[in-house]
């Protein structure tokens, strides 16, 4: 059983004040060094009662068989189904398990709700899975299995069924281009890296959109944190495909990429010689 099994649900109001104590109590410490769990896993859920019960099965599987201490943090944020439903449900029925739902009372989008539960969580390390059931097992388990190798864990696909060419362009394109303005070589920006809690707690983004991984991923980088890639698949399980192709989410992207681009030229302005 894993510490703070069956706890209670939290409201979107709650105040954040874990993060002040964490910096008052660790000035002097790695910050991340007195963390109870291994890992932290917050499971985004917006309208995914169809997938959302198979979502946390497969992360408590991978977890358990990575034999990695855990905790899981769902985020509904403003589902109009049923998800929420299921979820306390599920909570109810597995006492056993760590898992915590949070429901926002407005819907907060994304990058905020990530940012959020690097606050809520204790795990020394923070993952994101999407609550659609994308990520097989293996997948999950390979990125799990690298935890601990550096300080950030980059799954990159080598597989995306169910994904459009034309998606698969443009995530081609986008990634080429984030490389060119960072001089990085990463194979993906987007894949749900896995980074040590207190980074995305000390070094958020200010990108509240669809290209917030790719920009707080170039963040660390440039501070010299270390990383792996991993090979992974994805499987595509919504029907009707993914409605990341939107006017939103190109903005977000366009916004991520003038912050990569203005950091990278700050950085050689002002870099000590």
């Amino acid at each position: 059983m894993t510490p703070n099994a069956g706890r209670q649900y939290w409201d979107a109001e709650v105040i954040l004040t874990r993060a002040a104590e964490l910096h008052e109590s660790s000035r002097n410490t790695a910050p991340y060094d007195a963390d109870p769990l291994a890992l932290t896993v917050f499971i985004s859920c917006y309208n995914e009662a169809e997938y959302i019960i198979a979502t946390i099965e497969t992360v408590t599987d991978a977890a358990r068989t990575a034999g990695l201490t855990y905790e899981i943090l769902i985020i509904d944020d403003g589902s109009r189904d049923n998800s929420t439903h299921l979820v306390a449900e599920y909570i109810e029925a597995h006492p056993e398990e760590n898992i915590v739902l949070r429901i926002n009372r407005a819907n907060k989008g994304l990058a905020q709700n990530y940012i959020d539960g690097a606050f809520l969580g204790c795990g020394k390390y923070y993952r994101l899975i999407c609550g659609d059931n994308a990520e097989p097992e293996e997948s999950i388990l390979a990125v799990f299995e690298t935890i601990g190798k550096a300080d950030i864990i980059v799954p990159y696909y080598t597989s995306s069924e169910g994904k459009g060419l034309r998606r698969k362009m443009i995530s081609s394109i986008y990634t080429s281009i984030v490389n060119f303005v960072t001089g990085n070589r990463l194979h993906y920006y987007n894949g749900l890296a896995v980074h040590l809690r207190y980074n995305v707690m000390r070094w958020h983004p200010n990108t509240r959109g669809f290209g917030f991984q790719a920009d707080i991923l170039c963040l660390l980088l440039d501070l010299g944190f270390t990383y792996v890639e991993v090979p992974v698949i994805t499987i595509e399980q919504r029907r009707g495909g993914s409605n990341a192709l939107n006017f939103r989410n190109f903005l977000s992207v366009a916004h991520t990429l003038f912050e990569i681009s203005n950091r990278r030229i700050s950085n050689r302005l002002y870099r000590r010689r």
